[in-house]
């Protein structure tokens, strides 16, 4: 019997990689999202969907980000560590909330949150803003007496959309970041107008769409579930509580040096045409030195919060797509790629990369893109990276961050978050931020 074998390998591939994407999105018995990616690996390149050369140069492609990567989450919590998420939690908290002026305190506090979350997430990365910052804003908000849902949905919109300014945003941007051609600097002076675009939609759409939970007082006092101090808040993803006023730390300034330059030496590295990774970890190796010295942690503790099975994730994952895309996807994905930088081109490209991304998680589709993109030039790159950064917002899986900080909010007794109420909102923030940054960026390319 002849049986015609030359759709096996495509089957396999788009197979494998549901698997992994459900696999992450469920996390069975708390597994992390390797335990599935990494036999995936092996069954595509087992299944002939990828050659095991093309496969390691996958990988090979991959590690300068995941290695970037590392060294960012391990200065994200040695930043927390040395207290600067309770610092920020206490100005979060901050007694003039209450104030009189014509503002209510709800909405005082939103516009706090929105200016630490956007920093954050630029600056330290999207995890810092949903495992490091998120519970801190809840605990911030039942101190101060506001309802706590439109601050809680402003750290995980913002996770995602505000994290389009600098390569060390998030993980797409790294990804984009190694094939757009521009330096360090460059990448950020593009970025900043959508940037701003993104999270002015964002505040905008919020502000209106909870002005009754903003007006309203909350069901927030101290000692209730969720406020710093109880079981609500403490211990949540290696967070500490925030403390009472009397005893609230300073703004640990050292730390925030240290933060300063290694971003002064992302930019000279990148104009130097080294690898700005050297400079995170610098910044991770002086805050790394300094608290072991003091003994404020252990190398074991430092060595955990790099997320080696996460890292693992990424490069397995980068594996799988590329089979999908070599065995059909990318040929049918090219036609509908517009090949132009124009604004409608743009304006299309980031619509899809939002699809994809809403659809299959925004890493797969940035991976699944970005080959197809980088022949058009940096333009396209970078519409490819606003789709798939605002895009997320509209479904639960989105994004991997999104998943993330469901699960923190249910750890720190947080608000439900409901399908229809995340839905709504996403369809109302998404469109308008797409266009918006969309624009900024097309106006950005032709300054530049």
């Amino acid at each position: 019997m002849n049986t015609d074998l030359r759709g096996f390998p495509e089957a396999v591939a788009a197979a494998v990689l549901a698997v992994v994407l459900v696999w992450a999105v469920r996390r069975p018995r708390g597994l992390p999202e390797a335990a599935a990616a990494v036999p995936a690996a092996g069954l595509v390149i087992l299944a002939g969907a990828i050659a095991p050369d093309a496969a390691l140069a996958q990988a090979r492609r991959l590690a300068p980000v995941v290695g970037f990567l590392a060294c960012v989450l391990v200065l994200a919590r040695l930043c927390d560590d040395d207290g600067l998420f309770r610092a920020c939690g206490a100005w979060l908290a901050r007694g003039d909330l209450g104030g009189s002026g014509r503002r209510a305190p709800g909405r005082r506090l939103l516009v706090r949150v929105f200016a630490v979350a956007s920093v954050t997430t630029a600056v330290l990365s999207l995890d810092a803003t949903v495992v490091l910052l998120t519970p801190v804003v809840l605990a911030a908000a039942a101190r101060t007496g506001v309802r706590a849902r439109p601050h809680a949905y402003a750290c995980g919109h913002l996770a995602n959309s505000a994290s389009l300014l600098l390569p060390v945003s998030n993980l797409t941007n790294l990804l984009a970041f190694a094939v757009c051609g521009v330096s360090f600097g460059e990448f950020g002076a593009l970025m900043a107008l959508p940037w701003l675009a993104a999270i002015g939609v964002e505040y905008a759409v919020l502000r209106r769409f909870f002005a009754a939970d903003l007006d309203a007082g909350g069901l927030g006092a101290p000692g209730a579930p969720g406020v710093a101090g109880t079981p609500g808040v403490a211990g949540v993803a290696g967070v500490a509580p925030v403390a009472a006023p009397a005893d609230v730390p300073g703004m640990p300034v050292f730390t925030l040096v240290v933060v300063a330059l290694t971003l002064g030496g992302f930019v000279v590295a990148s104009a130097a045409g080294a690898n700005p990774a050297w400079a995170a970890l610098g910044g991770a190796l002086v805050l790394a030195v300094r608290a072991l010295a003091r003994g404020e942690t252990t190398a074991a503790a430092i060595a955990r919060s790099a997320d080696v099975p996460f890292l693992l994730f990424v490069l397995a994952l980068g594996v799988v797509v590329a089979a999908v895309v070599d065995n059909g996807l990318g040929s049918a994905l090219r036609p509908v790629l517009p090949a132009g930088t124009s604004l409608p081109a743009l304006l299309v490209i980031a619509a899809l990369a939002a699809a994809l991304a809403s659809v299959v998680n925004n890493l797969p589709a940035v991976l699944v893109l970005l080959p197809l993109a980088a022949p058009a030039g940096t333009g396209a790159v970078l519409a490819v990276l606003l789709g798939v950064n605002i895009g997320p917002n509209l479904t639960y899986t989105g994004s991997l961050a999104t998943l993330l900080w469901r699960r923190v909010l249910r750890a720190a007794h947080g608000p439900d978050v409901a399908l229809g109420e995340f839905t709504r909102l996403g369809v109302l923030t998404v469109l308008p931020a797409i266009v918006f940054s969309v624009v900024a960026l097309w106006l950005g390319l032709h300054a530049a």
